[in-house]
């Protein structure tokens, strides 16, 4: 599977990868509008018209290109160029010369007619806000009522972030070349592109290994090998003992989901260290998970005086405070696996640079970190230069940076962030595990894959894709109750597709 994502940057560098290799650029120009072309004729009529925007760059070029395909094609094509055609340069400029037909200005706007409009005005490349008659252009187009199709990017997306530069086009579909870019996964972006066609226009998938992108759309190829059918000779201490910290008598129920979550995902043995007050009522509900007290910080070092117990979810309906400051700290400085979640965080509320020392002091590469938003907001809110940064991919990376940790920042587009400059960004999520409990359930998925050794990283990629690929199983009327159960489907569908694949 082709989940590399390339930034803007990376995307130029496999052009000219390509062509440093032997394919002309024009080469890779005239096969990017054919591809433009071929998805036009899906969305038009046969003999329809269709009216193509160009821009002034190489976006224009691929619109000249798929204009010409498209009238050799029997379509009626008018063509539209943003400023004239003596801003146009390189291969974009030897396009524009072979297209036969009339060019009209911005003015000449009238899409009463169109089937179809094609957007080829800007690509991923932009990063300065849309004005003028640009602005004006994008505005004409959402307002028309017509099927649009985008060439790279719809034009106004910043591609490397997916932040709107202004305003920008709302496309019904969008083409793309090669490898997808942030913006065609991140939100508002991904929004905007409506059905994404990546294209292959020539350049040799070799290029990657001198690239070396390290921003990936999460996927199981990517850390499949986690999810696999135990050893025959194998037992239960060999895939790892969890420990889940517990909140008082009325907020058990997150941390039995969490604990759910992390024995069905494989873990060998969930242990709920439950606080006194509510080890009744943890021992009652719970069948096939393991119930100990511990209270406060004492009670968790006694827990953790057996080796075997390898790993910890700190957080989940915990409570703010003093108390899971201290075991937040005792975990980061027993070495173990650990997830830091909800209230593990907004104990930090403020003071990220004091979890950052305590992280400093331990293995941090075991280490998971799951905020939303909000939490986000409120652990760095005296780190602007994180929170300054706009896009949720940059705030990610930024903040695995600062922590040395990987960071897991929930969302429609969650991104999982390494320290080291890896991320990966998630598609398949649904809108059905926004409700209580479904974050529980993902920390419970990340500490029962960091419980059988699994790379902090990949099992935090690995967790999201499981997580939302049961909430699409589940679906309509999702709690948060249902995940675990439906987690063993997805698990038992991936293992059945590996052993098809062997």
């Amino acid at each position: 599977m082709m989940n590399e994502l390339l930034t803007t940057q990376e995307m130029a560098r496999a052009d000219s990868l390509a062509v440093q290799a032997g394919t002309p650029s024009l080469v890779l120009m005239e096969l990017a509008g054919r591809a433009v072309s071929d998805a036009a004729v899906k969305l038009a009529p046969f003999g329809g018209t269709i009216l193509v925007l160009c821009g002034p760059g190489n976006n224009g070029g691929d619109g000249f290109v798929a204009a010409r395909m498209l009238a050799g094609r029997g379509y009626s094509v008018s063509l539209i160029l943003l400023g004239g055609r003596d801003r146009l340069q390189g291969d974009a400029k030897v396009m524009a010369d072979l297209w036969e037909g009339p060019v009209g200005e911005a003015g000449d706007f009238e899409p009463t007619k169109a089937d179809l409009i094609i957007d080829a005005l800007f690509g991923a490349g932009l990063t300065r806000p849309l004005e003028g008659e640009a602005a004006e252009l994008v505005r004409a187009m959402n307002h028309s009522g017509k099927s649009i199709l985008s060439v790279d990017i719809p034009s106004g997306i910043d591609g490397n972030t997916g932040q709107i530069c202004g305003v920008a086009v709302q496309a019904q579909s969008t083409v793309t070349f090669f490898r997808l870019k942030p913006a065609h996964i991140l939100y508002p972006g991904r929004k905007l592109c409506g059905s994404v066609i990546l294209a292959d226009i020539g350049i040799p998938a070799g290029v990657l290994d001198q690239i070396r992108p390290k921003l990936r759309l999460n996927s199981p190829d990517l850390w499949s090998d986690l999810i696999r059918v135990p050893d025959e000779e194998g037992h239960k201490y060999n895939r790892g003992h969890l420990i889940v910290l517990s909140g008082g008598a009325e907020s058990t129920g997150a941390a039995r989901l969490a604990a759910h979550a992390a024995a069905r995902i494989g873990a060998g043995l969930v242990t709920v260290a439950s606080p006194s007050e509510a080890l009744l009522v943890n021992a009652a509900a719970l069948s096939d998970i393991m119930v100990r007290s511990s209270d406060g910080v004492d009670g968790l070092r006694r827990l953790l005086e057996d080796s075997r117990r390898n790993a910890v979810i700190l957080g989940p309906g915990n409570g703010v405070g003093e108390s899971l400051r201290d075991c937040v700290s005792l975990a980061l400085a027993s070495d173990r696996s650990l997830v830091l979640d909800a209230d593990a965080l907004m104990s930090f509320e403020g003071d990220a640079a004091r979890l950052k020392s305590l992280i400093l002091k331990s293995h941090s590469e075991k280490v998971v970190a799951t905020p939303h938003d909000g939490e986000f907001s409120r652990l760095f809110k005296s780190q602007p230069d994180i929170l300054s940064v706009k896009d949720r991919l940059g705030r990610a990376l930024a903040a695995a940076k600062f922590l040395g940790i990987v960071v897991v920042l929930k969302g429609p587009d969650c991104v999982i962030a390494s320290p080291d400059g890896r991320a990966t960004i998630n598609q398949n999520g649904t809108p059905w595990l926004a409700t209580a409990g479904s974050g529980d359930v993902l920390a419970g998925i990340i500490g029962g894959l960091l419980t059988q050794q699994a790379e902090a990283y990949l099992a935090a990629s690995a967790a999201v894709w499981l997580h939302a690929e049961a909430g699409r199983m589940v679906g309509p009327g999702l709690l948060a109750h249902d995940l675990p159960l439906a987690l063993r489907n997805v698990v038992s569908r991936l293992i059945s597709e590996q052993g098809h694949q062997k």
